[in-house]
C-alpha cells in the first residue's frame, strides 16, 4: 500500500488551468440563478441555516477525522477523505432535492451560502485536521501548502465567480436567467469531459489502485448523508428539510477538491483516486436515493 503515496496523476498544466476555468465558470452559472432573497429566506429560518452549517463544515470533518482514525487508510487516501469532507456542496445536489421532494428553495440557498463560507473554511478544515492525524500530518511535511495561497484559489474559484455572478443577476436579471440556463449544463459538460480526460490519461493506475478507495469512498459518503439525515432529525425539522440536508451533507463539491489536489499536491495517487471515485460514486449514490424519496413521496400521496 505504501507504493499508493508514491503515485502521481498524470494532469498537465494546460488541462489545470482549462479545469480552473471550468469550475469558476460553473459557479458564475450556478450564481446567476440565486438572488439576494434566497439569503434573506434563510436569515428567517436560522435554525435551518445552523444545521446546515453544523452538518456540512462542523461535524462532516470531524465525523470524518474519527472514521480515518478508525479505519486507519493509507495517508494519501486519507488526506483525500480530508479534503472531500472540506468542501462546500456540489450544485448537483440541487437537482437532488428537486427530485427527492425535498426543500428545492433551501437547497439553493444553502449551496449558495455554504460556497461563501467555504472561502475560509475549506482551507480551514483541511489544515486543522490533516495536521491532526499523525500519517497525513508527515504526508504534508513533504508538500509545499501555503494556507495563504489555498485561501487565494478558493477565493478566486469560488468566491471571485459567484460574487459577479450574482452582480449581474441583480444588474440583468433577465440576460442572467437566460445565459444560466444555457451555461451551467454546458460547463458541467466542460467540467466533466476534463475529468473523463484525466481518467483515460490514467486508465492504468484507476485500475490497479481502484480497490482500495472503493469501500472506503462508498462508505464515507454513507456516512455523510446519514449524517445530514440524522443532525436534521435532532433539530425535528420536516422530512422534507431532513432529506434537503442529507443531500447536501452527502453531496460534496469534489470537483473543487480535485482542483485543490492537482494545484497544490501534483495529483497525490491516493488523494486523487479518492476524490475523483467520491466525485462520480456520490452521483450514483444522490440519484438512487433521490429516486427512492421520490417513489415514496408519491405512493404516499397516492395513498391519501
Amino acid at each position: 500500500m505504501l507504493e499508493l503515496d508514491q503515485v502521481q496523476i498524470n494532469f498537465d498544466s494546460n488541462n489545470l488551468w482549462v479545469l480552473n476555468i471550468a469550475l469558476a465558470v460553473v459557479m458564475f452559472g450556478v450564481a446567476l440563478g440565486i438572488t439576494v432573497d434566497d439569503f434573506k429566506g434563510l436569515l428567517k429560518q436560522p435554525k435551518l441555516v445552523l444545521v446546515g452549517v453544523l452538518s456540512q463544515f462542523i461535524l462532516l470533518p470531524l465525523v470524518t477525522f474519527l472514521f480515518i482514525i478508525i479505519v486507519k487508510p493509507q495517508a494519501s487516501i486519507a488526506l483525500g477523505m480530508m479534503m472531500v469532507a472540506a468542501c462546500p456542496g456540489g450544485n448537483i445536489s440541487n437537482f437532488m432535492t428537486h427530485l427527492a421532494n425535498g426543500n428545492t428553495a433551501l437547497s439553493v440557498s444553502l449551496t449558495a451560502f455554504s460556497t461563501f463560507i467555504a472561502v475560509v473554511m475549506t482551507p480551514f478544515n483541511f489544515q486543522f485536521y490533516a495536521n491532526r492525524y499523525a500519517p497525513t500530518a508527515e504526508l504534508l511535511e513533504f508538500v509545499s501548502l501555503s494556507p495563504i495561497d489555498l485561501i487565494k484559489l478558493v477565493v478566486l474559484i469560488l468566491g471571485v465567480p459567484l460574487l459577479i455572478g450574482m452582480l449581474v443577476r441583480y444588474r440583468f436579471t433577465e440576460f442572467a436567467i437566460k445565459t444560466s440556463k444555457l451555461l451551467k449544463p454546458f460547463s458541467i459538460l466542460i467540467f466533466v469531459a476534463i475529468v473523463i480526460m484525466a481518467f483515460m490519461k490514467n486508465l492504468d493506475v484507476f485500475n490497479n489502485y481502484i480497490h482500495h478507495v472503493l469501500v472506503l469512498g462508498i462508505s464515507h459518503n454513507v456516512v455523510a448523508i446519514l449524517l445530514g439525515l440524522l443532525v436534521a432529525k435532532l433539530f425535528r425539522l420536516s422530512f422534507k428539510n431532513q432529506k434537503t440536508i442529507a443531500i447536501e451533507t452527502g453531496i460534496q463539491n469534489s470537483g473543487l477538491g480535485l482542483l485543490l489536489i492537482f494545484t497544490f499536491f501534483n495529483g497525490l495517487g491516493g488523494m486523487a483516486i479518492m476524490a475523483a471515485f467520491w466525485g462520480i460514486w456520490h452521483i450514483i449514490s444522490g440519484l438512487v436515493l433521490a429516486y427512492f424519496w421520490s417513489v415514496k413521496t408519491k405512493n404516499q400521496q397516492a395513498l391519501v
